[in-house]
């Protein structure tokens, strides 16, 4: 059984990928994921949403570092 893993989705990014990620991980859809994160992000004033973010793409791996270790 392969084990879950958070990573920059590389089949459905806008940006960076980080909500396509976070979309493929929880089996959500990707615009929903989109649209919560933005909405999260103007209602706490933008800033931590947008820092969060650039955490979140510099910290998780990209798809293909994982199709290697299968």
């Amino acid at each position: 059984m392969m084990q879950k893993r958070l990573h920059l989705s590389t089949r459905d990014k806008k940006i960076a990928g980080v909500c396509g990620g976070i979309a493929e991980y929880f089996d959500f859809d990707p615009t929903l994921v989109r649209i919560l994160w933005v909405l999260l992000t103007l209602m706490s004033t933008g800033f931590p949403g947008f820092l969060l973010y650039i955490i979140c793409w510099a910290v998780m791996p990209v798809d293909d570092e994982y199709r290697d270790l299968r």
